[in-house]
């Protein structure tokens, strides 16, 4: 009798658990009153990255998403225990309300089963199921930021026609040094040693100085890691002592170390050891940042958060994609861009990239953008797709320096004679005025054979020819001296580049080795979702600073009310 009693519940606890409309009750109010709990995993000894989540809980409803994916890595690597609680003694009730009939003779067996069902089946279900949910938002919601956060970078302004002396830092192994020319061709390649352990400031200072007058160097570009600020040190002592005036920068080499090991280095400098390599990318990245990065697995460039934690395949799409819209709105000088480069164009694989280069070798530069239809395997399809993302700077014809498409020089050429213009005026830049003479209507496109939004695009790029909308963003900060965190004091204003965008805040270069930290709550006076609402990445902001932590190594900023 007992077994059959027993076997009866268990038949009904698998109902319970398997009634899709339980399921969504129960899911909802645990959504609504549970909480997220955590704690740690065994005693610790040594301070760790999730300390506050030692002994945490939070409401399901207002855990953020930086938040998940932060336990969830806490949980992975064995330091924190993670649950889901729901409020037991109401969902019991509720399911007994919804489940047992008033008067029934089988109260108390009825109760058994449903607190069976909910402990052993239903509510470990749930709890896989909600996580699973909200790791899922979170990683959505991070993989937006890195997004957002890769494409502001792929979009920061180049600093042009400078020659640059780049400097890879490290201690034991030396700094590795490489002057890059205008157009980013390795010069010359050299180590010193001006950081510990072996110190040898004087003599690094000479080679350096004698680099510098060699090629008039007018701008020292500074990878972002291992001595970096030891360096950064050394390199502003060194320019108060040179009768010109050079400036240096902070660049972030995120990924560096990824291209120079790649089989793509190798091919671009096969006479380089790694570590030149990386130096030549860190100079390059400041000269034409775009141009340098797509070289790089946007995974690698780290301007995001918790990118390790997420779907790999997903995020590889997702970056991959942005690049691509990046390379194709800034757009890409046929004569001079790399395969790499080249790869990210609409319509152009990466054979049709090595295609090109391979023509340019043998024939020289292209004169015009129908030659590339000499280009093996480089169709009429992609002919089309291609043809207007592609610059020709050395072109006779003034359309093929802009993003005007070949299809439509015609109607381009018809608008200018339209408006009194021809294609010198053009070459010359002498058509600003053009669309105060274009009335911007339907009947007009119509006339010239081609959609309205065509025509606006045509006006936009016949006014700026070979336009950079990189240009628009504001220049980098170029620095002459440095700071250090001993430095700086409560209510010090300082000027900054925005370096990340995460949920919780934005991290700042100030010119110390360490970023600060400005919380969303600190970044404007209204309210705020994220900060990508007010700043992105590469912006040039003020700041004040709220503390300084020497010991952790952290730096609290806010934006709030500083001139």
């Amino acid at each position: 009798m007992a077994d059959a009693i027993n076997g009866a519940k268990d038949i009904l606890a698998e109902q319970f658990s398997d009634d899709a409309d339980l399921r969504k009750m129960l899911r909802e109010e645990t959504m609504k009153f549970g909480q997220l709990v955590t704690k740690a995993a065994k005693e610790q000894t040594e301070p760790t990255v999730y300390e506050m989540y030692y002994d945490y809980s939070e409401p399901l409803q207002k855990a953020a998403g930086h938040r998940i994916l932060a336990v969830n890595r806490g949980e992975k690597e064995g330091i924190l225990t993670v649950k889901l609680e729901g409020d037991e003694e109401r969902l019991l009730q509720k399911l007994e309300r919804k489940l047992i009939r008033k008067n029934s003779p089988a109260v108390e067996l009825l109760q058994e089963v449903i607190a069976d069902s909910y402990k052993r089946l239903i509510a470990p279900s749930l709890e896989r199921e909600i996580r699973n949910d909200l790791t899922e938002k979170a990683e959505e919601s991070a993989m937006g930021v890195f997004r957002e956060n890769l494409k502001q970078l792929l979009l920061q302004p180049p600093i042009k026609g400078k020659t640059v002396l780049a400097l890879d830092p490290a201690y034991r192994t030396g700094c590795k040094i490489a002057v890059i020319d205008e157009t980013g061709k390795p010069l010359e390649t050299t180590v010193v040693y001006p950081t510990p352990p072996q110190n040898k400031t004087a003599e690094a200072e000479k080679k350096l100085t004698a680099l510098i007058k060699k090629y008039d160097v007018d701008l020292i570009s500074i990878g972002n890691g291992t001595a970096s600020r030891e360096s950064e040190q050394f390199v502003a002592e060194m320019l108060k002592k040179l009768d010109k005036k050079v400036y240096y920068i902070i660049a972030n080499e995120a990924g560096a170390s990824v291209y120079s090991a790649s089989k793509l280095g190798a091919e671009e400098f096969p006479d380089y050891d790694v570590a030149l390599r990386s130096a030549v990318s860190i100079g390059r990245r400041i000269q034409d940042p775009l141009a340098e990065l797509v070289k790089i697995d946007p995974k690698s460039i780290g301007v995001g958060q918790y990118q390790h934690d997420m779907n790999q395949k997903r995020l590889g799409e997702t970056l991959g994609g942005v690049v691509e819209d990046c390379v194709n709105s800034v757009g890409v000088d046929l004569n001079t861009a790399s395969p790499a480069l080249l790869s990210y164009v609409a319509g152009i694989n990466n054979t049709v990239a090595k295609n090109i280069l391979t023509y340019r070798e043998e024939n020289g530069l292209f004169h015009n953008r129908k030659e590339l239809k000499k280009v093996p395997k480089l169709g009429p399809k992609a002919f089309e797709q291609c043809a207007g993302f592609l610059r020709i700077a050395e072109s006779d014809m003034p359309l093929d320096k802009t993003g005007v498409h070949p299809e439509s020089y015609k109607a381009a050429e018809a608008l200018l004679k339209l408006c009194g213009y021809s294609l010198d005026d053009v070459a010359s830049g002498q058509v600003k005025g053009l669309a105060n003479k274009v009335t911007m209507t339907e009947e007009t496109a119509e006339k010239l054979g081609i959609g309205l939004p065509t025509l606006q695009d045509i006006v936009k790029e016949l006014e700026k020819p070979g336009r950079d909308p990189r240009d628009e963003a504001p220049a980098p900060v170029l620095r002459s001296d440095v700071l250090t965190m001993e430095d700086l004091k409560e209510g010090m204003v300082l000027k900054g580049t925005v370096r990340n965008v995460i949920d919780f805040g934005v991290f700042v270069d100030i010119g110390v080795h360490q970023d600060g930290l400005v919380h969303i709550s600190q970044i404007c006076d209204r309210y705020i979702k994220h900060p990508l609402e007010a700043v992105k990445l590469g912006d040039i902001v003020t700041v004040k600073v709220l503390s300084v932590d020497l010991q952790r190594k952290r730096i609290s900023l806010t934006m709030r009310g500083v001139e």
